[in-house]
């Protein structure tokens, strides 16, 4: 855990700390059994909250809470928090940075200055650029409304592709991902990873981005199908792909590591000290609330 969020619960609390979440392992059932709230960054399945009986809350500390079991969380009348808004305009702007390093080969030009090379030769034209494109955003949440902002200042157009329109955006709605990316050629992910969306981006919906197409993935992993994205930059189905989740971190294949049309960053989206320390924050905050108020500040909904 965040030691921001530490040092504010110490404020608070009498703090229990388990190296793992197995905590049957690690704490004595008298421990367990007084234990009321949780602030985690790891995954919470039944066996953790069936080890914990007079569990309230768990307060995770990220925007995504697909790694917390919140059906059955709330089957016991426990409330789940995550901490969303402090980071979005974070996300965002790593968003836009990570797509104009795919497309203006921002990091293969830094490794050639590096490399000594510049004084032999200029570096090559890069092939691809962001004018005259259209950008499509899979899911207009929070994040994806900020996104789309950033993305109009560049003077792209936007449309975007969602379980169901969006209130108050008047961006172009397409019904389902593989019309939104046979009318784009930037395709942005920022959903979450949970059954419905897992393995969306798959080889058909890469086709259709086509040829001179970019793919962003600044949501979860496990809504790429990982396979067919390596075999669709290896063919040139599409131009290139940058990513800043993996379906199995921080494991990375190594097909991908051999692809000079893929950047893949260490889960940075929201990695800045202010603002992960806004994320901590809000996890103390929450519990703090509940025990003060007995409301949550931010409840998954």
């Amino acid at each position: 855990m965040h030691d921001h969020a530490r040092t504010t619960l110490r404020t608070h609390f009498d703090i229990v700390e388990s190296p793992d979440c197995d905590i049957r392992a690690h704490l004595s059932e008298a421990v367990r059994a007084s234990i009321r709230g949780v602030a985690c960054r790891t995954g919470i399945d039944r066996r953790f909250i069936d080890a914990l009986p007079r569990l309230e809350i768990i307060a995770s500390y990220g925007v995504g809470y697909d790694d917390v079991d919140v059906a059955y969380a709330r089957s016991r009348n426990i409330v789940v928090t995550n901490t969303p808004d402090v980071l979005n305009e974070e996300v965002a702007d790593l968003t836009l940075g990570l797509l104009i390093s795919v497309v203006r080969e921002i990091p293969q030009a830094a490794s050639f200055v590096r490399a000594g090379r510049w004084s032999a030769t200029d570096y090559p034209l890069s092939p691809l650029t962001l004018r005259n494109r259209k950008v499509g955003i899979y899911g207009m949440g929070r994040i994806g409304r900020c996104i789309a902002r950033r993305v109009e200042a560049f003077g792209l157009p936007v449309a975007y592709h969602s379980r169901r329109p969006a209130d108050g955006v008047a961006y172009d709605h397409y019904p389902s991902l593989l019309d939104l990316a046979r009318a784009v050629d930037v395709l942005i992910s920022i959903v979450p990873g949970d059954l419905s969306t897992a393995k969306s981006v798959n080889a058909a919906v890469l086709a259709a981005l086509g040829p001179q197409g970019v793919f962003i993935n600044v949501g979860r992993g496990t809504v790429v199908d990982e396979a067919a994205l390596v075999e669709a930059l290896r063919t040139g189905t599409i131009a290139a792909a940058g990513l800043d989740v993996l379906a199995d971190e921080p494991n990375v294949p190594d097909e991908m590591l051999a692809l000079d049309n893929l950047t893949i960053l260490p889960h940075i989206g929201s990695a800045s000290v202010s603002t992960r320390t806004a994320m901590a924050d809000l996890v103390a905050q929450n519990l703090v609330a509940w025990f003060e108020n007995g409301a949550a500040l931010t409840a998954v909904p």
